[in-house]
C-alpha cells in the first residue's frame, strides 16, 4: 500500500512465510490471521505469532479471501470485530464484480455499502480500501471519472483514509492519486517488480 504523500507510510503485507524476512521503513502486515491467540486452526497464524513478529497491521476482506475462500460478510466482520479489540491497524477492502458495476452506480453504491455491515466505521485505525474487482489483475484500472464518482459517493458515509486498488502501476499512478478523495493506493501484482514498486513509492 503507498500514500500519496511522501511523509506517509508504506505498508507491506509479504506472505506469512516471509514476515520476519522484512526489512526497511516499511509497516509490515498480515494478509490473514484468524480470530485467536493461538490453537488447533491448522494452516491458520493466530495472535501470538503476529506478536512474536511485532505485526499489529492486518488486512481484511480482500476480494480474493472473499470471492475464492469463500469468506461471507459475517467471518469478515468476526475478523474485525476480533483485530479491533486487539488494538490493531486494519486496512478493509471493499469493491465490486463487473455484473454489479454493469448495473450503474446506484446498484454499486448499494452492493458497496452492504460491506460494512458489523463494521465500525468510527474505528480510529480503520484505513479503507477500494477495489473494483474487475479492475484487479486485468491490467484494466477504472476510468479516472469512475474511482472519482465512487470515492465521493464512499465518502459520504465515512471519515476515514480511502484507498484506490486496482491494476496501479507506475504507468497510472500518479494520475489515481491527484484524484480528489483517493488518500492512497493498494498495489497489488505491481509491487511484486522490486523496481517498479519503488518507482510508485517514489512517484
Amino acid at each position: 500500500m503507498v500514500s500519496k504523500r511522501s511523509e506517509d507510510r508504506v505498508f507491506v503485507f509479504p506472505p506469512a512465510t516471509a514476515l520476519d524476512s522484512c526489512e526497511g521503513a516499511f509497516t509490515i502486515g498480515a494478509q490473514n490471521a484468524y480470530m485467536a491467540e493461538n490453537g488447533a486452526y491448522t494452516g491458520e497464524i493466530g495472535l501470538e505469532q503476529l506478536e512474536e513478529f511485532g505485526i499489529q497491521t492486518i488486512l481484511i476482506g480482500h476480494s480474493e479471501r472473499r470471492d475464492i475462500l469463500g469468506e461471507d460478510q459475517a467471518l469478515v466482520a468476526e475478523k474485525f470485530s476480533y483485530f479491533k479489540a486487539q488494538d490493531f491497524e486494519i486496512v478493509y477492502c471493499i469493491g465490486e464484480a463487473l455484473e454489479v458495476r454493469e448495473k450503474g452506480e446506484e446498484a454499486v453504491m448499494a452492493h458497496l455499502l452492504s460491506q460494512f455491515e458489523g463494521i465500525d466505521l468510527s474505528y480510529e485505525k480503520l484505513i479503507i480500501a477500494y477495489e473494483p474487482i474487475w479492475a484487479i489483475g486485468t491490467g484494466r484500472s477504472a476510468t479516472t471519472e469512475e474511482i472519482s464518482s465512487t470515492h465521493a459517493s464512499l465518502k459520504e458515509h465515512f471519515d476515514r483514509p480511502l484507498l484506490y486498488g486496482g491494476s496501479v502501476k507506475p504507468e497510472n499512478i500518479k494520475e489515481i492519486t491527484a484524484i480528489n478523495g483517493v488518500d492512497g493506493v493498494l498495489v497489488g501484482s505491481a509491487s511484486l517488480d522490486v523496481e517498479r514498486f519503488s518507482e510508485m513509492i517514489f512517484a
